[in-house]
């Protein structure tokens, strides 16, 4: 596991920050996992900032589709290339 920059959380998860998109990999992680590490990186993105998921579980399509729209966050495309998925949500905004 590489440690420069702390980058790599886990052997499983890696997240980087790309201006305002944030890439979080979270191949070879079962559900619910790819939605709860998405929530704890999105709660402190600040709004409008987006989130790039790549996942490979295929019960993530429905379960971001179901999450997106539970908490107000939008899901703005996913698409799906060599068994890897990826999913762009927009974090909401703050509630006035």
């Amino acid at each position: 596991m590489a440690t420069g920059g702390g980058l790599l959380k886990s052997p499983y998860e890696c997240r980087i920050t790309f201006m305002a998109e944030t890439l979080l990999d979270v191949k070879g992680l079962s559900c619910p996992l790819p939605v709860l590490r998405a929530n704890r990186i999105l709660r402190g993105l600040a709004p409008g900032d987006r989130l790039r998921v790549l996942a490979t579980d295929r019960a993530a399509v429905a379960d971001f589709q179901a999450y997106c729209q539970e908490t107000g966050h939008a899901l703005l495309a996913w698409s799906e290339e060599g068994g890897v998925l990826s999913f762009l949500i927009r974090r909401r905004p703050e509630p006035e």
